[in-house]
């Protein structure tokens, strides 16, 4: 089972506390790290984080700063948690526009844990689904002019192997919090048969239980894939 959350509203959650932001992405954070625990003991095969999309630059420059230091430095100081618990690390979004040392950090946790089997994580960070499509076309036309693809031989599973997720299966359910009910640019091609759990929940107040109940939820509805009623 793959599952993608749109961690929205660490914003919101901070305002309404008096606190500033950047105290709102802390605590964002330490949800993550203990979502994807549960996930792990739960079984599911693929957790997919979107952190930080490709119009989040839009920011203040500070908020921006903060994040990008604070990715860093997760990935600095939990990489070791990660590659012990079995976790396997990847990176979707564009890379090359990320500061020099936070791609250093990425690479390396890619790296150090490929070889693992068990949780698939995957990163959205500086990602967005339309951008992802157009690098995606922009490979096919490479490889077409270098006569390593027909244009005769392109389909959706072809399509599919030149996106970031390329080998990830796509998400069986997404997860948005905050109460917004709208997609956000986020695995457009992937989400076309994703199931939907939307939560009033601001991100750091989702919780474990809730997050159960949710594959709960997703495990009694019936997937038919653009088919008829049974």
């Amino acid at each position: 089972m793959h599952i993608a959350i749109i961690m929205d509203g660490n914003g919101r959650w901070a305002k309404l506390r008096g606190l500033p932001r950047s105290e709102g992405h802390r605590h964002g954070l330490s949800k993550a790290k203990e979502i994807l625990y549960v996930a792990k003991n739960a079984g599911v095969a693929y957790m997919t984080f979107y952190a930080f999309s490709s119009e989040n630059w839009k920011r203040s420059k500070d908020e921006v700063a903060f994040l990008m230091s604070m990715c860093e430095s997760f990935l600095k100081e939990e990489l070791s948690a990660l590659a012990d618990g079995g976790f396997r690390f990847k990176h979707i979004g564009r890379l090359f526009e990320l500061p020099v040392s936070l791609q250093e950090s990425i690479a390396r946790a890619e790296e150090v844990t490929k070889n693992n089997t068990g949780l698939g994580v995957q990163l959205a960070f500086n990602y967005g689904a339309r951008l992802e499509i157009i690098d995606a076309v922009k490979k096919i036309v490479q490889d077409v002019d270098a006569h390593k693809l027909n244009t005769g031989d392109i389909t959706e599973e072809v399509f599919s192997q030149y996106l970031y997720t390329k080998g990830v299966p796509d998400p069986d359910l997404l997860i948005r919090t905050s109460g917004e009910q709208r997609i956000s640019n986020f695995l457009l091609w992937q989400s076309c048969y994703t199931e939907f759990y939307v939560t009033k929940k601001c991100w750091p107040d989702f919780s474990r239980r809730e997050f159960l109940h949710a594959i709960k939820d997703y495990k009694k509805r019936t997937r038919r894939f653009g088919g008829g009623d049974d």
